[in-house]
């Protein structure tokens, strides 16, 4: 069988202020890489390209310019929204694809993307649904003063209202700000039934740490009294909180590395092989690891890596991922992937809580009059796990 030779651009800030967690997307792309050259049956060889734009918002764009300037037109990347929307007009005026697997805030279509990370009914719509059957609908809001941060809240703003909660405050840090005195102390003054936190990097690790500390100084269970609730949190975040502060946390996703089958296991187990120096794998790497075999699959069955021909190829393109399967909604490009609600321990994995029955198909800009996870709730098929 002839192989088709495919340069890959991978552009993933694996140093900067949320380098750990973009670090575990630039591995899960690189196992796929691994995984699909080493396959005989392939049909396609992988020269991934990487570029490290250090967490700067500004570096994105030229190394777009410069993957291009290379012949490449295929590039899995991007941890952060702002970069997204920064190289999307690039893709679109060049006429390329950028694979864009990171969990986002949704709101967004574009021909010149393919989505694989979580749409927001994939982890607002079930963490909103979640948050206020177990502990009440009066929420503290705090983000990174970006785009994630403002639409994420926004979306909890509009969740609540639906169901008769509020938003007791809404708050936002610089990315890599870690001065939280101020928001620490409103949380107490407010008493909400939870925080919800969609801080990035390093500010949302010192959040978790010094929240933590602030309670245990007044005597309060932190995950009991003031449950923190994240769609951003992964396991090698937990270990950059640190022991003290990383259990008890409630996460929103799809997919944890502690799910029970022998594909995860598989995964689990080749990842850790192959980066044995870390970060650990999360919900990030899967995705990005979906992304390049879906590419994969997807240029073998064309013939072809001539975006146009990819992008018919792609609309319905399965794939039986670790978190099970994946399929690329042929409407909007996104993902059909399976909604989990997980809580931290202290050994940095998850308790799996709750997930979907089966795969959600997704809805970028929730038009729908209740989540696909609701509907599934009425009809009593969401599995409660723990």
């Amino acid at each position: 069988m002839k192989r088709i030779e495919l340069p890959l651009g991978l552009l993933f800030s694996n140093t900067g202020p949320y380098g750990k967690v973009a670090h575990t997307l630039l591995n899960g792309a690189r196992l796929a890489c691994a995984e699909i050259n080493a396959d005989p049956e392939s049909g396609v060889t992988f020269h991934p390209i990487h570029i490290d734009p250090k967490g700067i918002l500004q570096n994105y764009a030229p190394a777009v310019q410069s993957l291009f300037d290379r012949g490449i037109h295929h590039v899995c990347g991007c941890y952060t929204s702002s970069s997204r929307k920064e190289v999307i007009p690039l893709f679109e005026k060049h006429d390329a694809l950028l694979w864009y697997p990171t969990h986002y805030e949704g709101f967004e279509s574009s021909t010149n993307v393919i989505y694989t990370g979580a749409a927001p009914n994939h982890h607002m719509s079930p963490l909103i649904d979640f948050l206020c059957s177990r502990f009440g609908r009066r929420a503290y809001c705090v983000g990174s003063n970006y785009i994630w941060g403002w639409e994420s809240n926004r979306v909890m703003r509009e969740g609540l209202q639906k169901r008769h909660g509020e938003i007791l405050a809404e708050r936002y840090l610089a990315v890599g700000e870690t001065d939280l005195e101020d928001i620490i102390s409103e949380i107490f003054e407010t008493e909400p039934d939870f925080v919800f936190n969609a801080m990035i990097g390093e500010s949302s690790y010192a959040f978790f740490r010094a929240f933590r500390k602030a309670c245990e100084a007044r005597g309060i269970d932190q995950a009991k009294r003031f449950p923190i609730a994240s769609c951003n949190l992964s396991e090698p975040e937990l270990r950059a909180i640190g022991p003290e502060s990383a259990d008890g946390q409630i996460s929103s996703s799809v997919y944890f590395s502690s799910l029970k089958s022998p594909r995860n296991a598989q995964f689990v187990a080749a990842y850790s092989k192959l980066f044995r120096d870390g970060p650990v794998v999360s919900a990030e790497a899967e995705a990005a690891y979906i992304a390049v075999h879906i590419l994969a699959k997807t240029v073998a069955q064309t013939g072809t890596t001539k975006v146009s021909e990819v992008l018919k190829a792609v609309a319905g393109q399965a794939f039986d991922a670790p978190q099970g399967r994946v399929m690329i909604d042929p409407h909007s490009f996104h993902a059909a992937l399976t909604p989990r609600i997980g809580l931290s321990r202290s050994d940095f994995e998850f308790d799996v809580l709750v997930e979907a029955p089966e795969p959600v198909a997704p809805d970028p800009y929730l038009v729908s009059s209740a989540s696909e996870y609701e509907v599934a709730s009425r009809r009593a098929n969401v599995r409660i796990v723990s």
